[in-house]
């Protein structure tokens, strides 16, 4: 990306399709009780899929919920082949003790990334320049470094992370199969897709059934 894309990201927040810059974050990482970081540059050498969950605010309680759903799923992300990392604009310092002392999140596993300037929540369009948190956003990067999901909720509502999963399997699927699409329920390999075309105009429902 030229200097200019890069600066109409941060501006006005990553569109769907577009090419992500590369960026590092600091972590803390809960499997190895130390801090550390992680990069997108490197993701994409291992060829990995990029999760990237935002939150508002450690020692919370609707995030405590969605760290609890995400570590039950995680061993199937990365079976996938993707990493997770969850972030917010708390210290890498806070993750620790919040990952130490709320219950729900005994089981986490995945990267905790710290972004306290928003820099990086500014070049995905989830930081609130009034309270200085982060909306409930997860995108999903390919190993191309392409945008492939966006979604973005307000901070009262916890998302579904067996959706963003599926989201992911979908991706995944659609990388090696260009020529189809996965219909609404589409769950997994093997479940019944569409090939956009003439003779599918108004015949859906047959396709499907």
């Amino acid at each position: 990306m030229t200097q200019e894309d890069i600066l109409d990201a941060v501006c006005c927040g990553l569109k769907t399709g577009q090419l992500v810059p590369d960026f590092t974050v600091e972590t803390f990482e809960p499997s190895k009780g130390d801090f550390g970081e992680v990069s997108l540059e490197k993701l994409k050498a291992a060829g990995k899929w990029t999760v990237i969950v935002f939150y508002p605010a450690d020692f919370t309680f609707v995030c405590a919920t969605e760290f609890a759903a995400l570590a039950d799923l995680y061993e199937e992300f990365k079976k996938e082949g993707a990493e997770v990392i969850t972030v917010s604009t708390d210290t890498k310092f806070v993750h620790l003790a919040w990952q130490r002392d709320e219950k729900s999140l005994a089981n986490v596993k995945y990267p905790m990334g710290s972004d306290p300037t928003g820099n990086i929540s500014r070049l995905f369009g989830v930081y609130n320049e009034e309270n200085g948190l982060d909306l409930r956003g997860s995108f999903i990067i390919s190993p191309e470094g392409t945008l492939l999901n966006s979604e973005i909720n307000f901070y009262n509502l916890g998302r579904n992370m067996d959706e963003l999963l599926r989201k992911l399997k979908a991706n995944i699927y659609l990388s090696k199969h260009g020529a189809e699409t996965c219909p609404s329920k589409w769950k997994k390999e093997g479940d019944k897709t569409l090939k956009p075309g003439a003779a599918l105009v108004g015949k859906v429902f047959e396709a499907l059934s």
